[in-house]
């Protein structure tokens, strides 16, 4: 206990580099212990703490990383399009998703980055094994995960990706972040979702957080379904996917990806992996 505890203070002392996850709410957030995790694994004198962040005050905030010393931090939920709008710098796809899930602290002020299209392509290929290119998907919804998801195929050299959305006229943000490449892109309903014959099929909405079921396309051994939530462990749409003989994943292979991303972008160091999965799967459990 004396050495965990001498670690620890050594870790929050004045030469440790904060670094934190802004949103609103945080509390549910496994971002601190993954990159906590993280520091502790390689020894390194950082901290990442939850930084609640109500709508309406992010301009302040942002200009408070600066000021306090942050080294970085993430963002998450509402505030990733509004950083987008307020950071000058930004990475190639920050600008294409319109989305910051990353920050960077530099010697002229906030770097803008988005971790989310590099990590799920990470997750595709090193944990489920899935190859993208000339392969076909049907996505659902369009926010920030959804367009991260849609680049990261095109950029992987999907043939095609069918997007459902409630509203299909709320797509000019997925077409952006596809723009250049050629992978077919079509928007559809819904309703139109069931009668598509994809490879893989991603759940980028809230939908089955609370027992939601998705209009699912049939679904054989040969798909590859991923829901991006997390909780709860086991959604719906894993439960049929399943029933199916499909191989299923939910949203922390990504999540994690990200997050290692990021680590290499504030530090510079190859994140261990392992470390942040393992702590991350036993927060879950």
């Amino acid at each position: 206990m004396a050495e965990f505890e001498e670690r620890w203070r050594t870790r929050v002392g004045g030469l440790a580099r904060t670094v934190g996850v802004i949103g609103w709410p945080v509390e549910e957030s496994l971002s601190p212990l993954i990159h906590n995790t993280a520091f502790i694994a390689l020894d390194l004198r950082w901290v990442y703490v939850p930084l609640p962040v109500e709508p309406g005050r992010l301009p302040e905030a942002l200009a408070g990383l600066t000021a306090l010393g942050f080294a970085g931090a993430n963002v998450t939920m509402p505030h990733k399009t509004e950083t987008a709008d307020l950071v000058g710098e930004l990475s190639e796809d920050a600008v294409r998703l319109r989305a910051v899930n990353t920050l960077v602290t530099t010697a002229s002020g906030l770097e803008g980055h988005n971790t989310d299209a590099p990590g799920f392509e990470r997750f595709l290929s090193e944990d489920a094994g899935f190859e993208a290119r000339g392969r076909t998907a049907l996505l659902f919804g369009g926010g920030g995960a959804a367009r991260a998801c849609a680049l990261a195929l095109a950029r992987a050299g999907a043939a095609s990706i069918v997007v459902a959305l409630r509203d299909p006229a709320k797509s000019e943000g997925l077409r952006t972040a596809v723009s250049g490449f050629e992978t077919a892109l079509e928007v559809v309903g819904f309703e139109d979702a069931a009668g598509q014959e994809p490879d893989l099929v991603v759940n980028a909405t809230p939908l089955g957080s609370d027992g939601e079921q998705l209009p699912l396309p049939p679904l054989t051994p040969e798909t590859l379904v991923v829901d991006l939530l997390y909780r709860p462990a086991l959604t719906p749409l894993q439960i049929s996917a399943k029933e199916a003989g499909a191989a299923a994943f939910g949203g922390l292979g990504l999540l994690l990806h990200q997050a290692a991303l990021s680590f290499e972008l504030w530090t510079g160091q190859p994140a261990p992996l392992a470390a942040m999965s393992a702590a991350a799967l036993a927060e879950l459990s």
